[in-house]
């Protein structure tokens, strides 16, 4: 069958029928946006041939699991697959990691807060959270904080199907080796994925995260701004998250 000429979504039905042809030709049409991803985690101790074969695989899944029906570009889709199965080996192989102290803080952290809400109503702060526990206040912030990261754009999350994907990678963090060309290339992927993403927020959730990853106020600045506790932007935080993470699945 001659597959020239042939639509994105015309050859993606076909994968989905068993083309292998087809889904070939998908992977090589797509090649340039793996190696795009691929080289903003030059650097971090795996060869960039190797993630661009793992880089292929969120590619297969995004292909093997698209919907034609979605307004949406395949390569749009594909972006956050493509990072998540990155990101994952990345993180199996030990490379993100966050102190066993700081874990462990977070978890008495998250107990005395419920406790805390479960017996008051209200939610606790930064200094009564330090009292209860007997932890100094900088280590309580860095447990909320961490707690937050893991929650934060730059977890993989997953999908009904099993595959993984990231929400968002903030353009700031470009590689200094990276030429010019290959970081606009960076920032157009940004851009394909967060203009799909935030269009689900309210006006108040987009401001939250701007301040919070574009502007990286800490949660505690932007709790002063809306002059509420660290705490409640905290909570505002993660459910907006969850709310993109809706989004992306």
């Amino acid at each position: 069958m001659d597959i020239s000429g042939i639509s994105t979504n015309e050859l993606i039905k076909l994968a989905h029928d068993g083309n292998k042809e087809a889904r070939d030709r998908l992977v090589i049409d797509n090649t340039p946006l793996i190696w795009s991803i691929v080289k903003r985690f030059t650097g971090r101790g795996t060869e960039n041939e190797d993630l661009f074969q793992i880089g292929t695989i969120g590619l297969i899944k995004a292909i093997d699991n698209f919907n034609t029906d979605m307004e949406v570009r395949l390569s749009t889709y594909a972006v956050p697959l493509i990072m998540g199965e990155i990101k994952r080996h990345l993180r199996d192989d030990g490379i993100i990691k966050i102190s066993r102290q700081i874990k462990d803080n977070g978890i008495k952290v998250k107990r005395a807060t419920d406790e805390y809400i479960k017996r008051t109503g209200e939610e606790p702060t930064v200094a009564q959270l330090s009292y209860m526990l007997g932890i100094d206040t900088d280590d309580i912030v860095m447990a909320i904080e961490a707690a937050s990261q893991v929650e934060s754009i730059y977890k993989p999350v997953y999908g009904n199907d099993g595959s993984e994907m990231s929400l968002i990678e903030k353009v700031m963090s470009d590689n200094d080796n990276i030429q010019s060309e290959d970081t606009e290339k960076n920032r157009l992927i940004d851009s394909m994925l967060l203009s799909e993403l935030l269009k689900s927020l309210t006006r108040e959730e987009q401001e939250i995260i701007r301040l919070r990853y574009y502007e990286e106020l800490t949660q505690s600045d932007i709790a002063r701004r809306y002059k509420t506790s660290q705490v409640q932007i905290s909570r505002m935080e993660k459910k907006i998250l969850l709310k993109l993470k809706k989004r992306v699945m």
